[in-house]
């Protein structure tokens, strides 16, 4: 199912995939990611910047190994809008 040449699956994946890395990332810090009350290892802002980056896993594999042109680009096609609302948002 996932290995389709098509602007959709690479927009779904590129939607998806931060949203589950984000979670993963915040399921970790919670467990051990308070040094004391109120201070954390990242910020907010800092552990969303970082799911946003587990998209370019998924863009390289799919440009490199698999070279599906389309899936790729909407990968990255999320990935900018992604990082444009960051911006707006944190900047």
């Amino acid at each position: 199912m996932l290995k389709k040449d098509n602007w959709w699956l690479g927009a779904a994946l590129g939607a998806l995939l931060p949203i589950a890395f984000y979670g993963i990332i915040m399921l970790i810090l919670n467990q051990w990611g308070t040094i004391a009350e109120g201070t954390y290892v990242l910020k907010p802002s800092t552990s969303k910047l970082l799911a946003l980056f587990a998209n370019f896993i998924s863009f390289r594999y799919y440009m490199v190994n698999l070279k599906y042109d389309k899936t790729g680009r909407g990968i990255l096609l999320v990935t900018f809008a992604y990082a444009a609302v960051y911006f707006y948002l944190y900047l």
